[in-house]
């Protein structure tokens, strides 16, 4: 380059323009050209300048080491390095760092004070340049004092925490925020109250290049409908976008922002661009004020999505709520108790394993903040307590777990017996399968009669009055200690000892859709066999009943694995299933524990011992006990309690019937059955039904029998269905009547059409009369004949039994306890009937009269 071309340059590329010719000739004659590589130190700060460089092309950065304040900044072609620290004679003010190969001419710091003195005009540059530097600092820190004074009352300091927790969800929701960090683009925040939405906002700007800018929160329900606080107004004041700079604006509580706002929103949004307040009349076909450029970014807050606003945002991030990330309820509680501890120059407590797990269990509505509160609360209660128990978080309850006690934890003794070998394998390979095979074997080979056998003695006037009244107490306890699955099982080992292959899985989706109505047609069938060939007083043929369930349990259990034909298909099972509804106690596990604690899911899968947990071969139904909603498909064979390493399983006592109007699932299979076992009722009772009906049949003769059986069966069931059409009409008329008064006020009426429920719901309400519809009818036996067990059994073995002890109950006290049954059952069926429905009673009259009209039926033919 000729020196002419270096005066050119100079002029036109640096500062160094406005002094004469024949300074920039002096100058131009002392250059040296300099090629300086990337990443070298060209000037370090707080040393002596070796000289004036000027950048001829290239790129530096500018920074200063030792304020971590500061920001980098970089210098381009033109720059002038130490110009300052040569003339006033100062140590070098930051250091200058290239960032890429960069040529630079160089004068020498001696030189170039010889040409100061020599040349005057440079000193005059500089004086001039300091009192415009000056001048434009003035300025900039008037602007950045109003800047910060507007700000201010919507200025967000720093982000309170991180995402703390190691879940897949608080991992997930890390990667999200990281890659909202990558650039700018609007983004949106979507949770439940009480998450610290917020502070994730504040995480979102925080991590991007732009952290030294401001960030500021707007509540949305708190804007004018103009939006003059965000865009400002038309040769008026600014706005806040416009004071915000490159900063970060979030929009709180996007979801309440003002209805005549939300197009500016979104065109903000769609084009980065905005038109103050007032701006946007036309003049002559053109804007009096043209749209303004948005340099911030947008980031809104809201506890759902709105589509109006989403489609134009680039990261939607859904922020999950508490319940969903039991995972990270420890890692939450240690953080909460270490920062309200430090923060009160308090020692940090411990938390107990079950206090833990009753966290866990708990669903957080307020999710954050009211895990938080719980915990703060807590350590102020405990009083410095070493130790948080479960006692101190005693707000902490679950819909699900209301009204609940824990007997595991009531009576340790239990949790021992339960989880030991003897229940129920000890007493099942003990006892039961060789009883079993006993009873069978004096059921083919003894007396024929009942009155004579012990073993149609106890089937009939024992085992099923016993079992009818432990519904309501221990549910399908009985299926637990029941031969016929264990006869399956035996053969199930069998089977796979003489012929090892792997057992076929559930056909599951068939099974839920055709088991229960093939266990209706088999009852219906077993109701037909047992009335029409007198089940319950000839012996060999209730053996041969018991034998058929109990081949089925065995073919089923030779084909598929675990227990099959107990969950779908066992006929006594699906009674056990329907009555256990009802029952007083349920086994659960906490769904927060095994969400947040379990990875092996040995309850349901099975496995070998792990920690508490012993080794099993999982719920023989597999059924996980966090996820049960009614106690349809439990057996209480206390599988999973063996299993469980986390203490997790509940064995609790409960309101009775609570599920059936709070997570029950209706089945029309289930209410098919329902409505056969109260009809089997009167089908017990024929010879008392003709005789109130009058009918002259012979119920010797097998059609009459037949026909009049079927009768049986089919009418009584009717009813529940009359009674629904009926209460369907109340609806209607109900519905019309509030519409009249409507109309004859001249006003709309406020008050939606009231709907019945279906009737696969509603009939559900039956179950206490059907129930104790049962019961009334065995307790005959149960009290006639039970009590004549003693001289029965040495009948059996043809033994005279005169003189034992026989413990029978009055016909009087008979009736009386069955009038008592009824009158019960019809009362528990209204109040469940209420429950379930929840609407007025008088929509649900006919329903209640329907239950009423049933139980006088059965008072006619059961009570004597």
């Amino acid at each position: 380059m000729t020196l002419t071309d270096a005066v050119i340059w100079l002029q036109e590329r640096t500062a160094l323009g406005v002094l004469s010719a024949s300074v920039l000739n002096a100058i131009a004659l002392v250059l040296e050209e300099q090629l300086i590589p990337p990443q070298t130190n060209l000037v370090v700060d707080d040393t002596t300048p070796q000289g004036l460089y000027i950048l001829k092309h290239g790129h530096l950065e500018s920074q200063r080491t030792n304020q971590t304040s500061a920001w980098a900044i970089g210098l381009l072609p033109g720059a002038i390095i130490n110009l300052q620290e040569l003339l006033l004679n100062q140590p070098a003010q930051r250091t200058i760092i290239t960032t890429s190969e960069s040529c630079l001419w160089f004068i020498p710091a001696d030189r170039f004070r010889e040409l100061v003195s020599q040349y005057p005009e440079i000193s005059q540059f500089l004086s001039q340049q300091l009192a415009q530097e000056l001048a434009q600092l003035s300025s900039q820190l008037s602007y950045e004092q109003e800047r910060q004074a507007v700000l201010l009352p919507y200025l967000v300091t720093r982000a309170k925490r991180g995402i703390v927790g190691k879940s897949r969800y608080a991992v997930r929701l890390r990667q999200q925020i990281k890659q909202a960090c990558s650039d700018r683009k609007p983004a949106v925040i979507f949770g439940e109250p009480g998450l610290e939405k917020d502070n994730i906002a504040a995480l979102l700007h925080f991590g991007s290049p732009q952290r030294r800018e401001p960030i500021i929160k707007l509540d949305c329900s708190k804007l004018q409908a103009s939006g003059g606080e965000l865009f400002g107004r038309a040769g008026g004041k600014r706005g806040l976008i416009e004071w915000l700079g490159e900063g970060t604006l979030v929009l709180n509580n996007i979801q309440e922002l003002p209805r005549d706002l939300t197009p500016k929103i979104a065109k903000l949004l769609e084009t980065n661009t905005y038109i103050p307040v007032g701006g946007e009349q036309e003049k002559g076909g053109e804007e009096i004020n043209p749209k303004l450029q948005c340099k911030a970014r947008i980031v809104m807050i809201s506890e759902r999505t709105l589509p109006t606003i989403d489609r134009w945002v680039r990261h939607s991030i859904k922020v999950p709520p508490l319940r969903v990330r039991k995972a990270d309820i420890s890692d939450q509680i240690e953080y909460y108790i270490r920062l309200f501890c430090r923060a009160k120059g308090l020692e940090r407590p411990h938390v107990t394993p079950e206090a833990l797990r009753r966290l866990q269990a708990y669903d957080f509505p307020g999710n954050l903040k009211e895990l938080q509160s719980l915990v703060e609360r807590a350590i102020v209660q405990s009083e410095c307590a070493k130790e948080l128990t479960e006692e101190v978080f005693w707000s902490v309850e679950t819909h699900k777990k209301r009204f609940r006690l824990n007997l595991l934890n009531s009576y340790p003794q239990l949790r021992r017996f339960l989880r030991s070998s003897w229940w129920p394998d000890k007493i099942n390979y003990g006892f039961t399968l060789g009883f079993f095979a006993l009873v069978v074997a004096v059921l083919f080979l003894g007396p024929q009669r009942r009155h004579e056998n012990f073993a149609l003695n106890m089937f009939w006037a024992w085992w099923w009055p016993l079992v009818l009244i432990g519904f309501p107490f221990v549910g399908r306890l009985w299926c637990a200690v029941c031969p016929f699955m264990i006869y399956g099982e035996v053969t199930q080992k069998l089977s796979l000892w003489l012929w090892p292959r792997q057992l076929k899985r559930w056909p599951r989706q068939s099974a839920e859709k055709w088991g229960g109505w093939f266990l209706f047609g088999l009852f219906v069938l077993i109701y037909l066999w047992e009335e029409l060939w007198n089940l319950e007083d000839t012996a060999y043929l209730s053996a041969c009943l018991l034998l058929l369930i109990t081949a089925g349990a065995m073919i089923f259990s030779a084909i598929f694995e675990r227990r099959f034909w107990c969950r779908y298909l066992c006929p006594i099972g699906g009674m056990n299933g329907l009555f256990a509804k009802l029952s007083m106690t349920e086994l659960r596990a906490q769904q927060g524990t095994c969400s947040a604690e379990c990875t092996t899911y040995q309850c349901y899968k099975g496995g070998p011992q792990k920690g508490e947990g012993l080794e099993t071969g999982g719920c023989p139904l597999y059924s996980h006990p966090a996820q049960l909603e009614d106690n349809k498909d439990c057996v209480l064979c206390m599988t999973c309690l063996k299993a469980c390493p986390h203490r997790s399983v509940e064995l609790n006592l409960r309101p009775p019937g609570i599920e059936l109007w709070t997570t029950h699932v209706p089945h029309a299979y289930e209410v098919a059955l329902l409505l056969l076992l109260f009809s089997g009722v009167y089908l017990h009772r024929l010879p008392e039904l003709r005789s109130l009906l009058g009918l002259q049949l012979d119920l010797t003769q097998f059609w009459p029998h037949l026909g009049l059986s079927l009768a049986a069966l089919i009418i009584p069931a009717t009813v529940p269905l009359i009674c629904y059409g009926c209460m369907q009409m109340f609806y209607r008329l109900g519905n019309y009547i509030q519409e009249v008064r409507s109309q004859s006020k001249n006003k709309k009426s406020q008050i939606p059409n009231l709907k019945p429920r279906s009737f696969v719901e509603l009939a559900y309400g039956y179950l206490p009369l059907v129930l104790g519809g049962n019961l009334a009818h065995y307790l005959r036996l149960g009290l006639g004949e039970a009590g004549r067990i003693l001289p029965v059994s040495l009948a059996t073995f043809g033994l005279g039994g005169e003189g034992l002890p026989v413990l029978v109950a009055h016909p009087a006290a008979i009736a009386f306890l069955q009038g008592i049954i009824l009158i019960f059952s019809v009362l528990l069926s209204v109040v469940l009937t209420q429950k379930i429905a929840r609407q007025p009673l008088r929509f649900l009259l006919p329903q209640h009269i329907g239950a009423i009209v049933l139980a006088v039926g059965l008072w006619a033919i059961v009570v004597e």
